[in-house]
């Protein structure tokens, strides 16, 4: 029980999209995930220094390299002893890529600054839920592409020369994508716990756990 959701942990913290997923699938889980990630994280590292004389900049076919190198470890159950790594390199490579790539092709600052703080703040809450015993809903995760789904529509984008659109829509719609579902799910768990304290306390009062003082009162009576 404790491998297995330590697994859905690291899954959950890979934000593996769809495409990463199905090539997982037919990968059946045999490749190990932290070699891949380690490689993918050199390849990010090197093609956005490589220049290009007439033709599109190499780093803009990153993510399909990262994604190939990568997708197949997905359904790999992580249970090596540095798999753990795996999921923050995931991260590591996707803040760092959106950050090279909207700085080459001049993107405003602000603009880049928000799309990663979008991305950091759903890693972040992602890891709440997981402490919880939770873990974010199926189709928020499908819906918000994956790591390797943005990477990909940003790489798009460049190739399109588009990149500034590209980074405000992907923020804009990723930010009440995972900031609305985000706040919906807290709200309602916090209003179950609540309604459960009072539950609690209620019947506490009229003597359904342990008596109560009313019980005790009578009693003495």
């Amino acid at each position: 029980m404790r491998a297995a959701l330590t697994t859905r942990t690291l899954w959950a913290f890979r934000d593996d999209g769809p495409a990463s997923r199905a090539l997982g699938r037919m990968a059946a889980g045999r490749l190990p995930p932290l070699p891949a990630a380690v490689l993918a994280a050199a390849v990010t590292g090197v093609l956005p220094a490589l220049r290009a004389d007439g033709g599109p900049a190499p780093a803009l076919f990153a993510p399909v390299v990262v994604l190939l190198l990568t997708g197949p470890s997905s359904a790999h159950p992580h249970s090596g002893r540095l798999d753990w790594l795996a999921p923050p390199i995931f991260r590591g490579i996707e803040y760092g890529y959106l950050a090279v790539l909207g700085f080459a092709h001049s993107v405003s600052a602000p603009l880049v600054y928000v799309l990663i703080a979008v991305l950091a703040l759903h890693h972040y809450d992602t890891m709440c839920r997981v402490r919880r015993g939770a873990r974010p809903q199926e189709w928020v995760v499908l819906a918000g592409l994956g790591w390797e789904g943005r990477m990909l529509l940003v790489a798009l984008a460049g190739l399109s020369g588009s990149l500034p659109f590209a980074y405000a829509a992907l923020a804009a719609y990723l930010g009440v994508l995972f900031g609305s579902e985000s706040v919906l799910t807290w709200t309602r768990r916090d209003r179950g716990r609540d309604a459960d304290v009072i539950v609690d306390s209620r019947e506490h009062w009229s003597g359904g756990v342990g008596g109560g003082p009313h019980n005790e009162e009578r009693g003495k009576a």
